[in-house]
């Protein structure tokens, strides 16, 4: 597999690989802690695990100034 750097964009990420239930609560969770309108939230990728969990990175700005 090939190297991946993380973009320089100013965007803060986190992944998180969790059951699907758990994985829908956490996305919530995301979205009321850093709104979208502010932060620009969004859930920039996802994938289901083999195992059934769905690994998801969300990404948001560091502040909503």
């Amino acid at each position: 597999m090939a190297s991946r750097r993380k973009p320089d964009d100013g965007f803060r990420r986190v992944t998180f690989a969790l059951p699907r239930e758990e994985a829908r609560e956490r996305a919530k969770e995301f979205f009321r802690r850093f709104p979208k309108g502010a932060y620009m939230t969004e859930i920039e990728s996802w994938r289901e695990l083999g195992d059934g969990r769905i690994e998801f990175t969300m990404r948001r700005l560091p502040s909503a100034d």
